[in-house]
């Protein structure tokens, strides 16, 4: 079968006095918001550019048709289908959902406490249906507080334009007009005659927030907050005793707090701080004290607090600790649960709020282990809660925890219903030198029998942007590969803050570069110590982390095997100079301005994806992306396989499919995810020779 080939224009570039050329520039499409929200008013050429791409990745993937449909199976077969999630209970009714054999989305149902009848109250596979959609992703689901209506977001493209609809619980009955172009969440009034929501501006960023009144025109609605910065966005949100509602808004690095009283009837918001470049805050209200979540003078975060009645009067409650990242927390009675990271392994606190005495909670005798606390019921008047944690090996557990007796009771344990033995496998925590000496924390999990001599393939998975750490967690798809002897790995690598917030620093903007050779150096340790061989490397990641797969294997192609590139930010200089695109103005802080200042043009041009293909051997690539995604454009993978034909030397698979029906995290619903992992690992097995295992 031909390789796609996709038409050259030659475009001459021109930013800070410096001239280059890109062939594949005009697939930009100046419409691409109107794009997003209808994809029929896409370039025909550029559309059927895409579809014979598909077509072509088919052909060369048909030899795993038999073995995608095996791995579905056998991935599907390890989820519960038949399951209820732990529940949830409100001042009237017990909320809870469940899931079933036939269904590909929740079913959401309640019951009158005391009460054994049980209602539905939402279908996402009935809605579905309904609406005739083929995506169909849920943004907020929200009962009002009597429980009588129901507020929730619909996003039919996958592009994030969620449209808000209200229903009467009792008849289905829709009570209020479509709220369209909203960003999804929903909060509703105490009283329940508004709902709050923020509204997207021309450019996809919501910037200003509204309440609406039941039953009536959105024309009528009223603005609440306006973000005058681009790069700042905002949202709503209600206290943990309900006595406030919070409007915050916020760039990746400064944020700034208003608040207002439930009770008011024309709510007029009071600064909490005023916002200072590269401090965030955030505040929540309970017995009488804000207590406030803060990096100001506290690089790795603390929490404060103050009188409702002096609010400028800040006071250290749960003190910095250089290097572990103090995490957010919920209040309840006379309790405050928090997390803190610590070396890339998170871990809870209690706080008793009478007596100052805080103490680690120890869910299990396991080290590297994802751990949880959530609320069992609105009322926070109450010493229990859900604990729950899970690891590498381990799925999860859930339990009921009493914070005063210290009693815990398992309420939950996730099934694997065609069997699991946690001991079967082997987790190992190592760090790994990096080029300037830092230590680089590594998950490893593997088969007990699969042979450390440097004969195994290996999956090495990282992210790397943002400040989001990746936790070592249970993942029943992961088996699939870690049981044909595949190794998965996954690297703590900088940009996120597995350390701390140091590390994220030390991975973003003019550091960005140490998060390529922190992924680099921890390839080349894990081939050094024999968990696998040069050139046996598969390479994984998504959105930013498709980013860091396109910048190393230009960096280092002969460590790997292959890639799997998944919505990937591979056309970083494009997008960074493009000021109109929904993200860009917001990630300033993250990757810099490469339009305003030249220093920053330069860096990111010098790795850019896109920008430094050469002209030599890659290994097989995988990439996937989605034609409605707002985050991670459809074009910017599409030019880097056109230009990545152009140059490559060899003969090894380089493959593009483009889901033309949805967003940034793939298509809808729970089989059409397992398809898209079985496909992931079919790809990866292909290339590793297993496909007759």
């Amino acid at each position: 079968m031909n390789i796609p080939k996709l038409r050259q224009q030659k475009t001459i570039k021109k930013c800070h006095g410096i001239s280059w050329e890109d062939n594949y520039a005009w697939i930009h499409q100046k419409n691409i918001l109107k794009i997003l929200k209808d994809p029929t008013t896409l370039n025909p050429e550029i559309r059927k550019y895409l579809e014979e791409n598909n077509n072509y990745t088919e052909y060369h993937l048909k030899d795993t048709k038999k073995f995608q449909k095996k791995l579905f199976d056998e991935i599907k077969g390890r989820i519960k289908l038949d399951d209820e999630s732990l529940p949830y209970t409100d001042k009237k009714y017990i909320y809870w959902t469940r899931t079933t054999k036939k269904t590909n989305y929740a079913i959401n149902l309640r019951k009158k406490i005391g009460s054994n009848k049980i209602e539905e109250y939402w279908s996402g596979e009935k809605e579905k249906k309904r609406l005739n959609a083929e995506y169909f992703g849920i943004g907020d689901l929200e009962v009002s507080h009597n429980d009588e209506m129901l507020a929730y977001s619909l996003d039919l493209k996958g592009s994030e334009y969620f449209t808000i609809t209200v229903r009467k619980i009792s008849d289905n009955k829709i009570i209020s007009e479509e709220i369209k172009e909203t960003s999804g969440s929903v909060t509703w009034s105490l009283d329940d005659k508004y709902i709050f929501y923020s509204k997207l501006d021309k450019h996809h960023r919501p910037r200003k927030i509204y309440r609406h009144k039941i039953g009536t025109r959105t024309k009528k609605d009223k603005l609440i907050y306006e973000e005058k910065d681009e790069g700042f966005t905002c949202g709503i949100g209600i206290s943990s005793d309900e006595k406030y509602f919070f409007v915050g808004t916020a760039n990746l690095t400064t944020s700034e707090i208003y608040f207002f009283n439930v009770n008011e009837d024309n709510p007029k918001l009071k600064l909490f701080r005023k916002r200072q470049k590269e401090i965030k805050y955030s505040v929540d209200s309970w017995k009488g004290n804000f207590y406030i979540h803060t990096n100001l003078d506290a690089e790795d975060y603390k929490i404060c607090k103050c009188k409702h009645e002096n609010i400028r009067k800040w006071k250290d409650y749960i003190p910095a600790t250089k290097g572990v990242l103090i995490g957010g927390f919920d209040l309840l009675n006379e309790w405050m649960v928090r997390s803190e990271l610590r070396d890339a392994l998170a871990k809870l606190y209690i706080k008793n709020l009478k007596n100052n005495n805080e103490e680690e909670l120890v869910i299990t005798d396991e080290k590297v282990i994802t751990p949880g606390a959530s609320l069992m019921q609105k009322d926070r008047n109450t010493n229990k809660l859900y604990i729950a944690y899970h690891s590498p090996k381990t799925p999860g557990k859930s339990y009921i925890y009493d914070i005063a007796t210290k009693e815990k009771k398992l309420v939950k344990e996730e099934i694997v219903p065609s069997g699991h033995q946690p001991d079967d496998y082997i987790v190992e925590r190592l760090n790994c030198d990096s080029h300037d000496g830092r230590k680089i924390p590594l998950t490893i999990t593997r088969h007990k029998k699969t042979k450390l001599d440097g004969t195994a393939n290996l999956l090495l998975y990282a992210y790397g942007s943002y400040g989001a750490s990746m936790g070592p967690g249970f993942s029943s798809s992961r088996l699939s590969l870690i049981n044909r002897n595949i190794i998965w790995v996954t690297a703590h690598i900088r940009g996120g803050m597995e350390r701390g917030m140091s590390w994220w620093k030390e991975g973003k903007m003019l550091n960005k570069k140490n998060t390529f050779e922190d992924y680099i150096s921890s390839a080349k340790f894990l081939i050094e110590k024999k968990y696998t061989g040069k050139g046996k490397i598969i390479g994984m990641g998504g959105s930013a982390g498709g980013l860091l797969m396109g910048t190393v294997v230009n960096q280092a192609p002969e460590l790997f095997l292959g890639m799997i590139m998944t919505v990937p930010f591979v056309d970083t200089l494009t997008t960074n100079l493009n000021h109109l695109l929904p993200l860009t103005v917001g990630e300033f802080n993250e990757f810099g301005n490469a339009k305003e200042n030249k220093e920053h043009f330069d860096y990111i041009r010098s790795y850019s994806p896109y920008e430094n293909i050469k002209k030599m051997d890659y290994p097989h690539i995988f990439i996937t992306t989605s034609l409605s995604d707002n985050r991670v454009l459809f074009d910017e993978p599409t030019k880097y396989i056109a230009k990545l034909r152009d140059y490559k030397t060899d003969n090894n698979l380089l493959l593009l499919k483009t889901e033309m029906k949805a967003g940034h995290a793939g298509k809808t619903g729970r089989d059409s995810a397992i398809e898209e992992i079985a496909l992931d690992y079919a790809f990866a097995l292909k290339i590793s020779e297993k496909l007759n295992t």
